[in-house]
């Protein structure tokens, strides 16, 4: 335990520095994100290792080498981890709370981060443990895309599990559904994220055919107008049409196909990392033609100058610079938001 306290304060120390060096730079909404993704995550991955390397799991369930003592075990180390970067995140709602002028307690903050790091926990010791366990690497990559498909599959009850949702007011649902339906947005039926003024003014399709379900914050209606918030709920429609979520979970089953070949040692390491990382960035390139091909699709149904109005207030009610780039980040899965727009006024121009 005196291991888990050092990492925690240390955990808090890159907390509280990157979130000070975060508010002094310029679109620190983005920033924030580059904080969380650049130095927080993999800080708690770090920490995931170190507790792995020093078996903190089987040290806490007493020792055993059998399924279920490798189950706990795992579990125990990822929600470790989990708990030590929630104590890194926690200087930073402060100045998230700054930067984006809400009303977010760190206690709430926690809370709802908590929810998702007892959620994840649960998920990726479900892909971890079979392989302390020891499964050949034939059923451990079955095993992995049952997992992630059957992740997929029931995103529309699990979202609710991880966060807190209700049904719309009778009065929410009907504005919805007129939007839905001016939108092009085929679901079976809406939940609304608790958001509290807190987080983003979003909307977001999960699931297949009959079961999609459509989640939106509770402040999304009360940012924008019937026009914008169709707009948005198009380019949703759109990457449904797209498939984008499946460009990018298929690309993602696709590039770990070299990775448990090498598993297998039926190839060398290295080279078939090299491939792996190739297959990445080939799926997300195609990813983010699926993103410009969903802003196509919201631009037939309400024009593209609706369509680039919608994505500059959406980045307007959350403190975000459109940024813009000659080249394409090859790692990102989404165009810059600022390109999107452009292409967007290009389209109006040339009608």
């Amino acid at each position: 335990m005196f291991l888990v306290g050092v990492l925690a304060v240390v955990g808090i120390v890159l907390g509280a520095l990157g979130s000070a060096v975060v508010q002094r730079l310029s679109n620190p909404v983005a920033r924030y994100r580059q904080l969380y993704l650049g130095l927080l995550f993999p800080f708690a991955l770090l920490t995931y290792a170190v507790f792995r390397l020093v078996g903190l799991g089987y040290t806490v369930v007493g020792g055993g080498t059998g399924a279920v003592e490798t189950l706990l075990a795992t579990f125990t180390e990822l929600l470790a981890a989990g708990v030590v970067g929630l104590v890194a995140y926690a200087p930073t709602v402060r100045g998230v709370r700054s930067v984006r002028d809400i009303e977010l307690t760190t206690g709430r903050a926690l809370v709802r981060m908590g929810r998702y790091v007892l959620g994840l926990s649960v998920l990726v010791t479900v892909v971890v443990a079979p392989l302390e366990i020891g499964l050949g690497s034939t059923a451990l990559f079955a095993l992995f895309v049952v997992f992630f498909v059957a992740v997929l599959a029931t995103a529309p009850w699990h979202i609710p599990l991880l966060r807190s949702t209700h049904r719309p007011a009778e009065a929410t649902d009907e504005r919805l559904d007129s939007l839905r339906q001016r939108a092009g947005v085929a679901v079976r039926d809406v939940r609304v994220l608790d958001t509290n003024k807190e987080e983003t003014a979003s909307a977001t399709i999960r699931g297949f055919g009959r079961y999609r379900r459509l989640f939106v914050t509770s402040t999304f209606l009360d940012s924008y107008d019937d026009e914008t918030a169709t707009a948005l709920l198009a380019v949703e429609a759109g990457r449904q049409e797209a498939q984008v979520l499946l460009r990018v979970a298929g690309g993602l089953l696709v590039a770990v196909v070299p990775l448990f070949v090498a598993l297998a040692d039926i190839g060398p390491l290295w080279p078939l990392v090299g491939v792996s990382l190739g297959l990445i960035v080939a799926s997300l390139w195609v990813t983010r033609r699926g993103v410009r091909a969903a802003d196509d699709y919201a631009a037939e149904r309400v024009g593209p100058d609706i369509v680039a109005d919608a994505l500059e207030r959406y980045a307007d009610v959350h403190n975000m610079e459109p940024s813009r780039r000659r080249l394409a980040n090859p790692f990102s899965k989404s165009p810059p938001l600022g390109n999107r727009i452009d292409r967007l006024r290009a389209q109006t121009e040339a009608e």
